[in-house]
This record gives C-alpha cells, sequence and structure tokens, in this order.
C-alpha cells in the first residue's frame, strides 16, 4: 500500500497536454501564403526588386521600339545546370541541419536514461546480513541518506550542465555566467587551471562562489566576453554563423570558469568535455563507494558508455558546425542564379512584352527563395529564427530533471546483492 501511495503522488505534478486552436483546426494553405513572419521575404526581398528592375527596363525599352532579345535556346541550357545545382544545395543544407538535430536529441537521450539510471540505481550497499559467499566482498557506507541524495542530485544536475554547456560550446558562448548553468553546477566540482609550469592546480574556491563577481571584458578581435580577459579561447574550433549576433552580457548572479582545462598557455579543452570527465568520475566514485552493487559492472559501464555517447554527439555536432559548405560553391551558385535571372528577361520580353516582367519576378522570388533558406539552415546551432531551437531544448530537459529530482521516489534502501561481474560477457 505504501508504494501505492508513493507511486501516486506524482501524479498531481504531471501536466496535462493543452490543445491550442491552431492545433484543432482543419488543415488550410491560405494563412501560410500571406504570412511574412518566418518566411524568406525579408531576406530576399532586395536582390528579387533589384531582378524586378532591371525586367522592367527591358520591357520599357523593347516597348521603344528597341530590340534587346537573345536566343531562347540559352535558357533551357541554363536552367538545367541552375536547377541541379540549386536541389543539391538545399538538400546538403537540411542534411546538416537535419544531422545536428539528431545528434542533439541523442545527447538529449543519453542524458534523459543516464539521470534516471543514477536516480534509480545509485543506493546504499546492504546493511544486513551478508550472505553466504559474500564475506569479505559487499562495501559498507558511512555516508547518509541525505548524503547520498546529494550525490545523486548533483551528479544529475551536471548531466544537465553537460546539454547546456555543449550549446553555449556550439554557439562560441564561454564560461560559466549565462543564466541556464543557474543551480546545475554544484560549488564542490573540481575544476582546474595550470599553475603556468603545466602543473594541475585546483580553480580557487572563489571562482565557484555563488555570490563572486568578476568584471569581464570583451575581446576587441572576437567580439564576445572572456571572465578573465585572457587570450586562451575554449571554443575556438568553433566558427559562428555570419548572421549570428554575438553574445555579450554574462551574469553576475553564476559562477565564472576563467577556463576549462589549459596546459603551457596554448592547448585548452571545451567545457563539455571538462563535464564529461567530471560525470565519468561521478559514476566510478559511486561504483568505488559501493553505490551501484545492485547493478554491477554491467550497470557501471552502462552508465560510462552513456557519458562516451553525448561526448560522442558532441564531436558529430562540432564537424558539423567546423566543416561548413565550402565558400566558393556558394558564390558559384549565386553567380549562376543571377545570370540566369538576368538573362531570362531578354528571352521574354519579344513574346510577353510587359508581361515577362511579373514573370521574371515570380521566378526570381523561387530561385532565391531556395538558395536563402538553404544558407540560412546550413548552420543550425546559432540564434536565428530559423536554427534550431536549442534553447527550448534545454528547458524542457530541465524541467524534466527537476521534476525527477523533487517529485519521483529513489530506489529501496538495504536491498542485499553483490554483483561481481561474474558471468558477464
Amino acid at each position: 500500500m505504501s508504494n501505492f501511495t508513493a507511486g501516486t503522488s506524482i501524479l498531481p505534478g504531471l501536466r496535462a497536454p493543452k490543445l491550442k486552436r491552431q492545433q484543432l483546426r482543419k488543415y488550410s494553405w491560405l494563412p501560410d501564403v500571406f504570412r511574412l513572419k518566418g518566411s524568406i521575404i525579408s531576406r530576399i526581398a532586395g536582390p528579387v526588386f533589384t531582378v524586378t528592375l532591371f525586367a522592367t527596363a527591358v520591357a520599357y525599352t523593347h516597348s521603344q521600339g528597341y530590340r534587346l532579345v537573345m536566343v531562347n535556346s540559352i535558357v533551357p541550357l541554363l536552367s538545367v545546370v541552375v536547377g541541379l545545382i540549386l536541389v543539391f544545395r538545399n538538400s546538403t543544407s537540411y542534411d546538416r541541419y537535419w544531422e545536428g538535430r539528431k545528434a542533439f536529441a541523442t545527447m538529449v537521450s543519453n542524458a534523459r536514461n543516464l539521470s534516471r539510471l543514477i536516480w534509480v540505481n545509485v543506493a546504499p550497499p546492504p546493511t544486513t546480513e551478508q550472505p553466504p559467499g559474500t564475506k569479505g566482498k559487499t562495501p559498507t557506507s558511512n555516508h547518509s541518506h541525505a548524503e547520498i541524495r546529494r550525490r545523486k542530485a548533483e551528479a544529475v544536475r551536471l548531466t544537465m550542465a553537460y546539454v547546456v554547456a555543449v550549446k553555449h560550446y556550439l554557439r562560441e558562448e564561454d564560461g560559466l555566467g549565462w543564466d541556464d548553468f543557474d543551480g546545475l553546477i554544484p560549488n564542490s566540482l573540481a575544476f582546474y587551471d595550470t599553475d603556468g609550469y603545466g602543473t594541475l592546480k585546483s580553480a580557487p574556491s572563489t571562482l565557484l562562489s555563488r555570490h563572486h563577481q568578476v568584471d569581464s571584458p570583451v575581446d576587441s578581435k572576437s567580439g564576445h566576453t572572456t571572465p578573465d580577459g585572457s587570450k586562451v579561447d575554449p571554443t575556438r574550433r568553433i566558427r559562428p554563423k555570419r548572421s549570428k549576433a554575438r553574445i555579450s552580457t554574462l551574469t553576475s548572479s553564476t559562477p565564472l570558469l576563467t577556463r576549462s582545462l589549459d596546459f603551457r598557455g596554448n592547448i585548452s579543452m571545451p567545457l563539455p568535455l571538462v563535464i564529461a570527465y567530471e560525470l565519468t568520475k561521478a559514476v566510478f566514485l559511486f561504483r568505488k563507494d559501493g553505490y551501484l552493487e545492485t547493478v554491477g559492472p554491467a550497470g557501471t559501464n552502462s552508465m560510462t558508455q552513456m557519458v562516451q555517447s553525448m561526448s560522442d554527439q558532441l564531436s558529430t555536432m562540432e564537424r558539423i558546425a567546423n566543416t561548413p559548405i565550402p565558400r566558393s560553391y556558394g558564390i558559384h551558385l549565386k553567380q549562376c542564379v543571377s545570370l540566369y535571372l538576368f538573362a531570362l528577361p531578354l528571352t521574354l520580353v519579344n513574346e510577353l512584352g510587359w508581361g515577362a516582367v511579373p514573370l521574371v519576378t515570380v521566378v526570381a522570388f523561387t530561385f532565391m527563395g531556395i538558395e536563402g533558406i538553404a544558407e540560412e539552415i546550413e548552420m543550425p546551432f546559432g540564434t536565428d529564427d530559423r536554427d534550431l531551437p536549442l534553447d527550448r531544448y534545454c528547458e524542457d530537459l530541465r524541467e524534466e530533471i527537476d521534476f525527477l529530482i523533487e517529485r519521483l521516489p529513489e530506489s529501496g534502501e538495504g536491498l542485499h546483492g553483490y554483483d561481481d561481474g561474474e558471468g558477464d560477457d
């Protein structure tokens, strides 16, 4: 009966799905036809207007008796080439967008699974009499249940901190001085720096204090804030989008990390990998202290593999961010589209007259829109409206983590059992 009560106590915290009016209405095409917000029109309005003016000038010249006509066989040749290039350009950009989404979703899935396993499987070792054959093997612990719960909560929140750190790392936003890190980094966490001779040393505790404030000068070259004004950039391998506005304001209410991991002043480690190291160490300490005896080495290896998978997904997203589509390819595509659009009115004006102007405008809107969309989504990790909503993904995950810690029950205490790994493949 007590188990049923504990299980039903979480039900009030579950939110019923809310259906919005637009979800209930019938499918309609018309609203999107006249919608400007979220469309590509604002990005291509200038180039399309330029082509329209040129087509208007050609039509006016033709109406005055001047003959400006090109051979009609040129346009079909250009249209085939431009069409193939646009299709390849659009599919390549969307593949990058979709691969980035899959990698981030896989990382979030591993974070969910790792958090759940830590919360349920990490439990105090048995305190009852040891069964036959396990004497001397079963570990004992002097930690209270409250202390173990605190360590579990720190590890779970650290899992969430990894996802947040990956988001900021991909956006080239350094340090821990961001609002979404609030409450995720434990004060007991050991970050490291060097003393100038390549020797590891613990970061001063004041750097992890919630009330410590550091003046953060802005790097004049990169345009974003570095907490200690140093030239070492932990995210120097990530190249942001051209259209991305850099964020240079850090909050003073959250701890600041001057460097993630720096050897001899030149080599650095990204913050997500530092957090992954701490997560792996936390799982190892849980096992060492006897808190993973119910799952044994297999369960411990499963948790470690999840951390490794999260690191693998970071490498995937890093590859997307560090490998843009060659600039020469985009330049050549724009040149081909422009050549086609400026040649089009010269081939249509003899047959259509002024009617060639709206036709050229529609064709320019179509071709330039496809290229504009492809350019917007080729780097999916920025802060533009058409980029992946990484902030929303992180907020949803944080709600789940908070619900897990505050509302879901932990595993049972004192369940006897010891798995020494024998028989595991």
